[in-house]
């Protein structure tokens, strides 16, 4: 299956570090070699990158990896694909405009084919991935339930929990979705995030040989929570989903959804 990363802080902040480990997984330390993608918000602007290449030799990885964009809000994902050919088209994350923002989506897993059986609303795939139908779906409903304005962030989160609810019905539904302010993030089997704010410390990289120390690049008030289908770094304490749970972070903060 394939692996995904996603990034919600308070303030810009680049994401090479977490790339690093993550794209070394995309043919090097792990199977996901059938193409990477990255999407990277600049306010209601997003950079994004895109490649069918094993991330891993990857050039335009490569040039992420030392490339320091800074952001609130990032989703990435690298693929070992099931449903659909290793194409530019099939290339995660998947973008489509709702409310006048561009909405960003990633998968893991694999769902039944009777998905395509679902009707969809005005948006279609563009390419033939089981992960983009159900991204498509998802953001119909989203759509006909508010179809004039973005909800409350704890209203939406409620309505998206049921609607991946429904989807894991299908099979293996692990998912990033961002519209640059709010990052949500639903588990079927595995899934990890971890906050890092003050007192910084070092954090040493799974995958590959490097160590950064946070406090050289980070101010007092920062919080930067990470995502990530397996933990990155192999010294610090990430915290684990359970099946079937929906967790929203806003600018890093874990955001309360009782309602």
């Amino acid at each position: 299956m394939c692996e995904l990363m996603g990034m919600s802080a308070n303030v810009p902040t680049d994401v090479c570090f977490s790339f690093c480990g993550l794209i070394e997984r995309g043919g090097g330390s792990g199977p996901h070699k059938d193409g990477w993608g990255t999407v990277i918000y600049e306010g209601n602007g997003i950079r994004c990158f895109h490649d069918p290449e094993p991330g891993f030799s990857s050039a335009m990885a490569q040039f992420l990896k030392s490339y320091p964009i800074k952001s609130r809000a990032v989703i990435s994902h690298i693929r070992q694909a099931n449903v659909g050919a290793v194409s530019l088209q099939n290339t995660h994350p998947f973008i489509r405009e709702l409310w006048g923002r561009q909405i960003t989506y990633a998968h893991n897993g694999q769902l039944d084919k009777s998905l395509f059986d679902w009707p969809l609303a005005r948006f279609k795939p563009v390419g033939t991935t089981d992960s983009e139908y159900a991204f498509c779906w998802l953001l119909g409903q989203i759509e006909t339930a508010f179809p004039d304005e973005q909800p409350d962030p704890v209203v939406l989160h409620h309505f998206v929990k049921e609607r991946c609810d429904q989807l894991r019905s299908l099979g293996v539904f692990n998912m990033l979705l961002s519209d640059g302010d709010v990052l949500m993030a639903y588990c079927t089997t595995k899934l990890s995030w971890i906050t890092r704010k003050a007192p910084f410390g070092k954090a040493t990289l799974k995958d590959v040989d490097m160590q950064i120390d946070f406090c050289s690049h980070t101010s007092p008030d920062d919080v930067v929570t990470v995502v990530a289908t397996e933990p990155l770094t192999c010294d610090e304490q990430w915290h684990t989903f359970s099946e079937g749970e929906l967790i929203t972070f806003i600018d890093g903060h874990l955001l309360p959804t009782a309602l």
